[in-house]
């Protein structure tokens, strides 16, 4: 028998008892008053979230992935994130990767038994071929999900690092993984209902994981997208739009830029700030390992050399 009673997610929320009586508008008001209240149980977890970062980008510099594994909603999330990190930020697909408890049907017709399997997780994580490189972020609001539990022990028996996301202290999961955030929202609006604050908590860790990562690993320069992939005519034309924002330059020659370096936004940028030829340009981003700021600082560092500065 599981004791609900002692998981924070699944305890009642006395601010809300009488919420089926209210009016719509006075109902929404006493959503809106609760989910105020996630932010802030993200900004007390945000040492943990970034020691996080810092051993996803480390695993990933090294040659790792990413891998999410949750059920329900949790398992959704994870489904979400990974799946916008190669239109974002120009990364393969393998890179980020999300496991959910019942597979791909999941994503739209809920699969619920499949999570009371830890055996699930391990074969889903196998057939990917997750090694001891990769690093796996485990979510689960109550924190004692099995499937995400089995995920986290095969981790572990690889020698890979493993992180719990939960938002119940003191849970399983927290005692299986190496390192654990945990955000606490209170009780949901409805009681159990974790697809609510403790979803909204969870989407808002994920966004810090995936985003801070990968700025972390120059994917980012300034506020700016520079890796993302022009899919479609939106993108494209974000595309344009962020190499004349970095680059101060007119569309003409943000238009030109990028058709030189076949549509990589930041081979354009790079081109255009100093003043190189694709080629030239392409080697000395991949010299900073893909860093702009790291190679227009190398680069001014050089042309000082040259005149013996």
């Amino acid at each position: 028998m599981i004791e609900l009673n002692n998981i924070a997610t699944e305890k009642n929320n006395p601010a809300t008892k009488n919420i089926d009586t209210m009016s719509t508008m006075d109902m929404l008001s006493l959503i809106n008053q609760e989910d105020q209240k996630v932010a802030m149980s993200v900004q007390a977890a945000l040492p943990q979230i970034a020691k996080a970062v810092d051993w996803i980008t480390d695993s990933l510099k090294a040659g790792g992935r990413l891998f999410y594994a949750g059920a329900g909603t949790s398992g959704r999330l994870g489904v979400l994130d990974a799946s916008e990190c190669p239109p974002t930020f120009g990364v393969e697909p393998s890179l980020v990767q999300a496991l959910m408890a019942g597979g791909h049907k999941a994503m739209f017709v809920a699969q619920e038994g499949a999570e009371d399997s830890p055996e699930l997780c391990k074969e889903a994580l196998q057939q990917a071929g997750f090694s001891n490189k990769d690093i796996l972020v485990a979510i689960a609001a109550s924190g004692r999900t099995p499937y995400a539990i089995g995920g986290l022990e095969y981790a572990n028996s690889l020698g890979a690092k493993s992180i719990a996301l939960v938002c119940s202290a003191s849970s399983p999961m927290s005692k299986t993984a190496q390192h654990t955030i945990c955000v606490e929202p209170g009780p949901e609006v409805i009681t159990g209902s974790t697809r609510l604050k403790a979803g909204t908590a969870q989407k808002l860790v994920l966004n810090m994981l995936s985003t801070g990562t990968m700025i972390k690993m120059g994917k980012v320069y300034g506020n700016l997208m520079v890796d993302l992939k022009a899919t479609n005519q939106k993108l494209r034309e974000r595309s344009i739009k962020i190499v004349m924002q970095a680059a101060d330059c007119t569309r003409t020659e943000a238009e030109e830029a990028l058709k030189q370096a076949q549509n990589h936004t930041k081979l354009a940028i790079f081109m255009l700030l100093s003043d190189k030829p694709a080629p030239v340009a392409q080697q000395l981003l991949t010299k900073a390992n893909g860093y702009i700021s790291l190679a227009l600082k190398n680069l001014y560092h050089s042309a000082n050399i040259t005149k013996g500065e």
